[in-house]
């Protein structure tokens, strides 16, 4: 060891922020490659594969008690091969090992701890384990000695163990509707069944923890526009509310944590996550387009301010996440939570006694604390105390500024493509719905860098970028569905063809690379690096699935188009929610809302007129703010039959009346009276808020 610190291992090559968090553990860990494999076949000993990310509280947990301690890792050097994974640069890597995890041991989450031999077949799982023995979990040590014991001693019993998993796993097959796509009848099962689960008390569906349900709340707001339930509507209304009062949502800087560790959204696990939040941003948009709630339409354009402000790089894309963990201001410690609570005497210090008593009603704020060590996490409670808005916008401010002072939060600075495309789709509908241009800029500005840097000649999309500099890993079908769904979103905002272009780059790709000829989609090409399976799983997580991402983009690029090839493919992957929707609508819900959409047409409106004519850009904010399921919206000038003119294929043969800027309202290209009247487009699009 060096006298000015540990010797990096091959991690501090790495450009994952969090591989590099552990470029300075005395374990020798390597990144994921054929030649950590070839090691491990050399040496004859195990791999051990750690995945993690660097938002994940109990990821850092393990690594400060076990792959810090000098011990542990030379134990870890001597007897096995050590690889660390960032899920969110892999998740093909990730998908696969947490299925077996999952499958074994009936639970799953990180960090994940998987055993390996040489061939990347698992034989042994596990997620966090503490330094001793705890709560009937066994100390990291003794599944170390235990694995180490296995192998040497009982060789064939290991092999058969991994062979057995393997073959189990290959043996998985996914039925996912094959009949057809979905109809009324299951999209009216899925909200029967989102009843049933839903808390009626404090809003979202099922127990603690409880996760922002983002993907079903966009379902149950396209299943009102589309049948008039105002069940859906409450559902959805109820619970963006109780969680933009909780303690989830950041009331001092806007954005949305992780998840609530109650089913109160009192007390939130501190990390903050750029899809959680883009994906939030967008359905808080579509209430306050759907009802013109003024907390919805606060809480969207909170949400976008802190995206840009906190997660924007200076490349123009938008960093992964901000950490759970920062320094206590008080006592230094490294703790979850740290920036965001409050004691009542740090609010009375920073606003002074008056100001401070009404935050701490205001804010919900108790002696005892709400969190922990009698800190409480700001909330916005029904019954606080009235005060008008300037003064709370002061304390507001004041609180912010003093907050800044305190140690931030670490920022995983990577850009992940999909995610960057659920946020190019947030801010160019937040900027067009609220008059923010700037918000369009930064949507675009992001865009352009996925363009520029994440597609290569052939537009094959690469997974993640630093600091303008691509990364190695490849694409997932995620990538290229919300990719493109972020496309759509901005040519319909701009008006800009050439967005269309790059969606429709990319989805033929879907097409061509992930599709199976069942009409299923593989999370991965069919030329990506081959795992022991390729993974294939069309429900929800924290974000849209990539198989009902990719279907939704598909039916929005077929309504531009009219391309039948896309059509079809969007209609044969959504064949799943046929088959999970009615038992299963929480962990589909993108799948559901895109199977609204395909159910309403979805509508393909035209808008044309003159550049710079104010009432073409009435009729297009019109548009705009339709609550149609998955309506799309090109406008610009007319395009003639030969295709010149206008930017997109919407626009052709599409005329003026009389002169005046023209809306046309179609499904299936059948078209309905054309309108120079922004109210009569109203009907016709379901908008209520122009």
């Amino acid at each position: 060891m060096r006298e000015d610190g540990p010797m990096p291992n091959r991690l501090v090559n790495e450009t994952s922020p969090y591989l590099q968090q552990h470029a300075d553990n005395p374990v020798d860990w390597w990144p994921w490659s054929p030649e950590a494999f070839e090691e491990a076949r050399r040496r004859k000993v195990p791999v051990l594969l750690s995945v993690g990310y660097s938002a994940c509280h109990w990821c850092h947990v393990m690594a400060h008690e076990s792959f810090e301690d000098e011990l542990c890792a030379a134990y870890m050097n001597e007897h096995f091969v050590n690889i660390k994974v960032d899920r969110e640069e892999r998740p093909d890597v990730d998908a696969v090992y947490m299925e077996a995890v999952q499958a074994a041991t009936g639970q799953g989450g990180w960090p994940m701890t998987v055993f390996l031999n040489a061939e990347a077949e698992p034989f042994y799982f596990g997620t966090y384990f503490p330094p001793e023995p705890r709560h009937g979990m066994p100390s990291f040590m003794q599944v170390l000695e235990g694995v180490r014991t296995a192998w040497v001693g009982r060789p064939e019993e290991v092999a058969e163990v991994a062979r057995r998993i393997v073959r189990d796993l290959s043996g998985r097959t996914l039925d996912y509707g094959k009949a057809g796509e979905p109809g009324a009848e299951e999209l009216a099962q899925a909200l029967l069944g989102l009843t049933r689960e839903y808390d009626s008390v404090h809003g979202g569906f099922g127990g603690a923890p409880k996760f922002p349900p983002s993907m079903v709340l966009e379902f149950l707001l396209r299943h009102h526009a589309r049948t008039g339930s105002e069940g859906a509507l409450q559902m959805a209304a109820d619970t963006c509310e109780a969680m933009a009062r909780g303690g989830i949502y950041d009331q001092l800087g806007g954005g949305f944590a992780r998840y609530a560790v109650d089913r109160a959204w009192v007390v939130p696990h501190f990390e903050k996550m750029l899809y959680d939040n883009a994906l939030l941003c967008r359905v808080y948009a579509h209430l306050w387009r759907a009802t013109g709630s003024d907390l919805a339409r606060r809480v969207a354009l909170e949400t976008a301010d802190f995206i840009v402000r906190e997660l924007r790089t200076d490349q123009g894309g938008f960093a992964s996440a901000l950490d759970a963990d920062s320094a206590d201001p008080d006592t230094g410690a490294h703790v979850e939570g740290a920036y965001y609570a409050w004691t009542p005497a740090q609010l009375r210090e920073v606003l002074g006694d008056e100001d401070g008593d009404l935050a701490v009603a205001y804010f919900g704020v108790t002696e005892e604390g709400t969190f922990e060590h009698g800190k409480s996490v700001l909330q916005l409670p029904q019954e606080g105390p009235a005060a008008d808005a300037a003064r709370i916008a002061s304390v507001r401010e004041r609180l912010l500024a003093a907050r800044a002072e305190r140690p931030a939060p670490g920022r995983d600075d990577k850009v992940v493509a999909a995610w960057n495309g659920l946020a190019v789709a947030a801010l160019a509908e937040c900027g067009a719905y609220f008059d923010r241009p700037d918000l369009v800029e930064r949507a675009t500005e992001a865009a352009d860098l996925l363009v520029r840097v994440h597609m290569d000649g052939r537009a094959r999309l690469a997974r993640t970028s630093r600091d303008g500099q691509v990364g190695a890993n490849a694409g997932v079908l995620e990538d290229y569905g919300d990719v493109a769904e972020g496309f759509l979103a901005l040519a319909s905002v701009t008006g800009e063809g050439v967005w269309l272009e790059f969606a429709g780059f990319l989805l033929d790709l879907v097409l061509d690379r992930f599709a199976a000829p069942d009409g299923s989609l593989y999370d991965t090409a069919h030329d990506a690096e081959q795992l022991i399976r390729r993974p294939q799983d069309p429900t929800d997580t924290a974000a849209p699935s990539g198989w009902t991402a990719a279907a939704g983009a598909l039916l929005s690029y077929a309504a531009h188009t009219g391309s039948e090839a896309h059509r079809t493919a969007a209609e044969r992957a959504l064949g799943v929610v046929q088959a999970l929707g009615p038992r299963a609508p929480r962990f589909i819900g993108h799948g559901l809302a895109a199977a609204e959409a395909l159910l309403d047409g979805p509508r393909e409106v035209a808008v044309v007129g003159a550049p710079q004519d104010p009432e073409l850009a009435a009729l297009h904010r019109v548009a705009l703010l339709g609550t149609a399921p998955g309506a799309v919206v090109a406008a610009g000038m007319p395009r003639a039959e030969d295709g010149s003119g206008g930017e997109f294929p919407l626009l052709a043969g599409r005329t003026l009346v009389d002169g005046a800027a023209t809306a046309y309202v179609c499904r299936h290209f059948v078209c309905a009276r054309p309108t120079t009247d922004p109210a009569e487009l109203a009907e016709q699009v379901g908008t209520t808020r122009a």
